[in-house]
């Protein structure tokens, strides 16, 4: 039976950020207990606890920093990701914290988000770390952002105060690439005024909850449907010699990183340019006819041709970029100030190559927005545009027409940590195989 395009039940994935007492724990404790996805005994334990944070109210805070050292230094230094489901879409939450000193957590939390919510206190509007968490969501093309402006009881509801704070918004989202869909919503995070429920206290406000946004905010056009992508992770070859249907079989698998695949339909393999036809497409536990981005399959070959581990089938239309030169936006994660001539290894979908930075392009000011051309270096938590060489062409798109080929991680050779998170550049230079015989 041929698959439709739709998940049965789609997955929304945000990210929270807000500086830290913005109250993100409160909001997410708010989230998953309003929508009933908590555990009862969990619920009962907090009940059971409510007296001691005083005024017998819940401490929902409580919920979401669990065990974390936030409470006992005020840190928070982990991305921990929490999951809750109401019967539109399940949810899967990344919340970073806000440190300055973490940028490198934010790039990582949200790194796969759809959606973005950055929490504002509607005592302070706008301050430094709501225009670092708003320009991070943006450059790591995050197609959704929720301006959730808190404590808005604590200014009593006044309409002016949020008009104030969004239109300071307006005045800088315009300088920020691909910040189409913002929705700016009045809350209390501590009393659940338009968390869940829509609040009796903002009559001026017509617009939808936060829960009710982010069960019906439009997410399926998120992935790239147009170009195929599919970076080969493993060659799977059962060699089971007490089963005969098995012992020929060769399929390459992996992730879809961007658009559909058919059964019959030509590809071509990179960097070698051979040309063939998918067979077979298996999941775990059957055949498709055909499957999409992100899912995880199995892709057998007409041709038995030498493919391995890094390499990457693409469809015949929307070409991607091959080069050993490339340039890329990075965060840089490292204590240690990234400069010219510094050698790494770079891993992009499934390949791991070596690589050199060759140049510092520029460094983006944070607080104003503008770029500083030719830094002599990028310190810990600096974005900047640098250039890079690799040991083998990479096959790879720009990061704003598809986020899993278009970004990658710099890890530092010896310790194998990671040093930097990059977003590439549009290609210069698109593939140009010879399409004579690859009649579609």
């Amino acid at each position: 039976m041929p698959h439709t395009h739709s998940h049965p039940v789609e997955i929304l994935r945000f990210n929270t950020c807000g500086s830290v007492d913005d109250g993100k724990s409160t909001l997410i404790g708010r989230l998953l207990y309003d929508s009933k996805s908590l555990m009862e005994d969990q619920i009962e334990a907090l009940e059971r606890s409510a007296d001691i944070t005083g005024g017998g109210q819940i401490n929902l805070a409580n919920l979401t920093d669990g065990l974390r050292a936030e409470r006992e230094q005020g840190i928070t230094i982990d991305v921990a990701y929490r999951y809750f489901a109401t019967p539109r879409r399940k949810f899967i939450i990344a919340d970073t914290p806000g440190h300055i000193q973490y940028t490198r957590n934010m790039v990582t939390g949200a790194s796969t988000a759809n959606l973005s919510i950055v929490l504002v206190d509607a005592r302070n509007g706008v301050t430094e770390q709501s225009r670092r968490h708003t320009c991070i969501a943006a450059l790591l093309g995050i197609p959704h952002l929720i301006v959730a402006i808190n404590k808005m009881d604590l200014v009593g509801w006044d309409e002016d105060r949020f008009l104030e704070i969004r239109d300071e918004f307006e005045g800088f989202l315009p300088r920020l690439d691909g910040m189409r869909d913002v929705k700016f919503i009045p809350i209390s995070a501590l009393n659940g005024d338009n968390v869940v429920d829509a609040s009796p206290k903002t009559p001026w406000y017509q617009g939808p909850t936060l829960l009710g946004h982010l069960e019906t905010v439009h997410i399926a056009s998120d992935w790239d449907l147009s170009r195929f992508r599919f970076p080969v992770q493993w060659v799977n070859r059962p060699n089971n010699p007490r089963d005969p249907a098995l012992h020929d079989f060769r399929g390459l698998s992996g992730q879809i990183a961007a658009g559909i695949v058919r059964k019959g339909q030509p590809v071509l393999v990179l960097p070698s340019g051979v040309k063939t036809r998918v067979k077979e497409i298996w999941t775990y536990d059957r055949s498709l006819d055909e499957a999409f981005c992100p899912q995880s399959v199995t892709l057998v070959l007409e041709d038995d041709l030498d493919v391995s581990r890094g390499d990457m089938l693409i469809g015949p239309d929307f070409l991607p970029g091959m080069s050993s030169e490339v340039r890329a936006r990075v965060c840089w994660m490292n204590p240690k100030p990234l400069q010219r001539g510094r050698k790494c290894f770079l891993k992009h979908t499934s390949s791991t190559v070596q690589a050199v930075v060759t140049g510092i392009d520029s460094r983006l000011d944070i607080r104003t927005f503008e770029s500083e051309p030719e830094p002599p270096e990028l310190a810990m938590n600096d974005l900047g545009e640098i250039r890079i060489r690799t040991s083998k062409p990479l096959v790879y798109d720009g990061y704003a027409s598809s986020r899993l080929t278009g970004s990658f991680i710099l890890i530092e050779q010896g310790t194998n940590m990671t040093i930097a998170a990059g977003m590439l550049q549009p290609p210069t230079e698109i593939v140009k195989p010879d399409y004579t015989d690859f009649a579609i």
